[in-house]
């Protein structure tokens, strides 16, 4: 029995819940061992956690603003780090992450250094003090730390423009897997995935979403984890893979300097689905130069400190001291995951091109590769792709297609696992894009209902109707990002990384030189969101279209120009424009104080 509140429990709660989930793997493991079919484990793996977190959500349901806004400022600092771990590591972590290391090389893995880096400068700049602020949400800050509603009007509007495009991506992930653990087409997957996460946030907002994220984070991290050292294992590259991984990238070198490179013609390439990529060599151009990796790892890091849904996650915390633990927690939680991605990509190269492996198609016969079960399902599912392009009948390096979400889902199939493990993933696959969506969509709605809706069209609003606008909102955004996702306008890690760009331009200097610099005012935050924002994206257009660029920016990296022109304006209006008041300057100056009672709490 459970004796005391909630928040003494949950190291009980959340004890019995891993044991609960580990025990159906092995009820799945039985299943499968007495003829259960893949599709049939497949389904009830999704359906199982589906229903759990709805569970939790449902559970968490309240009606008091402070409860679904902050989730009541009582999450402990463990538990608040797996859930901003589990809120951070989306998708694109889950899913792209190893897809874009498979097949561009280590210039992928900027990605990683970026956005572990980014909490650094979450810790040292921005989290314990918008802790010690006190608000809601970041345009919240904004708002009461510049003054006027425009200021906090054009950060609701950074911050839809970054969280829609993101959630878009996490739409689009929990559509894959939801087509492929269900046989159902992905434009309605997409909205089989949205009502997930709708389940998830709708009746408990903050507090439903932070105890459905621990509950997501346990499985993301188990469904992530068990495949690589199983794979490891099996592959003889030692039981914790991480320490062997150069071995593993030389012995992939020397395989394709063995196998060679045919060279595809345009002809060839028409022949291959939209989304795939041919097996290309370990050591890409991608960022092959350092300032190409140093500009992406800076990016993502600066964007890292500039997401509204991230910031939200400290807001919840007891105490800005809890903040800054968080952080750190926070940072473990995540390391977990990041530093196996790219050791997980390696595996799977490893058993697709080592003919010394049972797995490997490489130099089979392609009706060989054809025939196998793997193959054909995720052929079917439009993931994977071969021709014989030379007529030689013998599968080359450059006649494999994949596409980069394949490389996590379809690994462990890929490696002979047992299908379980199949399920199992796609169950982490689903968390993690849940996860992200949840805070995503929780973050757009929070700030329209909070920032536009309380705090400037009716401040007189009773908590009730504020909640049920914020709910509203939910459904109308989280259709809204189904919709686009169905289309596959970008690749879900290309969106994650153009979300990040979009948030650095408009709203990392208004938040840092709002903490870090008294003179900073209104006008000068006004014109730092506004022309940042404009002027990041009209690059990202520029270069889509075929313009060049320059200084080595690219469409991955845009939110340095943008972020340059938002320092660069927000400076030179602020210094031509009158300080803030006194009031203000003292509030700046309290707010690094790391003690004593919130700001907004003393108004």
């Amino acid at each position: 029995m459970l004796k005391g509140n909630f928040i003494d429990n949950l190291p009980k709660v959340y004890g019995i819940y891993t044991g609960g989930f580990l025990a159906f793997i092995i009820i799945m493991s039985i299943g499968e061992q007495m003829g259960m079919s893949a599709k049939a484990i497949g389904i009830c793996f999704v359906a199982f956690t589906v229903a759990i977190y709805a569970i939790i959500g449902y559970l968490s349901r309240t009606a008091q603003a402070d409860a679904y806004y902050v989730a009541g400022r009582q999450v402990p600092t463990v538990f608040n780090g797996m859930a901003t771990a589990a809120d951070w590591m989306s998708g694109a972590s889950f899913v792209a992450m190893a897809g874009g290391i498979y097949f561009k090389g280590y210039g992928y893995m900027a990605l990683l250094v970026g956005w572990t880096g980014g909490y650094v400068l979450v810790a040292s700049l921005l989290a314990p003090y918008l802790r010690k602020f006190g608000c809601y949400t970041v345009p919240d800050f904004i708002g009461t730390r510049y003054g006027g509603n425009l200021s906090r009007f054009m950060a609701v509007v950074v911050l839809t423009v970054a969280s829609f495009t993101y959630v878009t991506a996490q739409i689009n992930a929990t559509g894959t897997i939801a087509s492929v653990a269900l046989d159902i087409p992905f434009q309605y997957a997409v909205y089989v995935g949205l009502i997930s996460i709708l389940l998830c946030s709708m009746l408990g907002g903050m507090r439903g979403v932070t105890w459905t994220q621990v509950a997501q984070y346990i499985v993301l991290i188990i469904a992530y984890l068990l495949p690589v050292f199983w794979i490891s294992n099996k592959m003889g590259a030692g039981f914790f893979p991480h320490f062997m991984l150069a071995d593993e990238v030389s012995r992939i070198a020397e395989l394709e300097a063995q196998f060679g490179f045919v060279k595809n013609s345009a002809e060839n390439l028409k022949e291959v689905p939209k989304g795939l990529a041919g097996i290309t060599k370990a050591h890409s151009a991608v960022n092959a130069t350092p300032w190409a990796f140093i500009s992406l790892a800076l990016a993502m890091m600066m964007g890292t400190a500039s997401l509204p849904h991230v910031m939200m996650r400290y807001f919840t915390t007891p105490s800005v001291k809890a903040a800054r633990k968080s952080v750190g927690w926070s940072l473990f939680f995540i390391f977990l995951l990041y530093s196996s991605a790219p050791m997980l990509a390696t595996l799977s190269k490893l058993s697709l091109i080592d003919p010394s492996l049972p797995t490997g198609i490489i130099g089979k016969s392609i009706t060989e590769v054809q025939a196998i079960d793997w193959y054909q399902n995720w052929n079917q599912a439009n993931l994977m792709f071969v021709s014989d392009f030379n007529g030689n009948g013998t599968l080359e390096l450059n006649e494999f297609f994949m596409g980069g979400k394949a490389v996590v889902l379809a690994t462990p199939e890929i490696a002979g696992l047992p299908y379980v493990i199949s399920g199992l993933v796609a169950a982490g696959g689903m968390a993690a894009a849940m996860s992200t969506a949840d805070g995503l969509i929780l973050a757009i709605a929070n700030a329209i209902s909070h920032d536009v809706y309380y705090k400037i069209i009716d401040p007189k609003a009773e908590t009730a109707k504020r909640l049920v606008v914020a709910r509203v909102l939910l459904v109308v955004i989280g259709f809204a990002g189904a919709t686009i996702a169905a289309l596959e306008i970008q690749g879900i890690l290309g969106s994650v990384i153009w979300a990040f760009d979009f948030a650095m331009s408009g709203l990392f200097f208004p938040l840092v030189l709002g903490v870090w610099w008294k003179r900073a005012n209104k006008e000068g935050a006004i014109a730092g969101m506004f022309l940042g924002l404009v002027s990041g994206a009209a690059y990202l257009v520029w270069v889509r279209t075929g313009g060049s660029g320059f200084l080595g920016i690219t469409q991955l990296t845009f939110g340095i120009f943008g972020s340059a022109v938002s320092l660069v304006s927000m400076v030179v209006v602020s210094l031509m424009t009158s300080a803030p008041n006194a009031a203000t300057q003292r509030m700046v100056d309290e707010v690094r104080v790391p003690s004593g009672r919130s700001i907004i709490g003393k108004q």
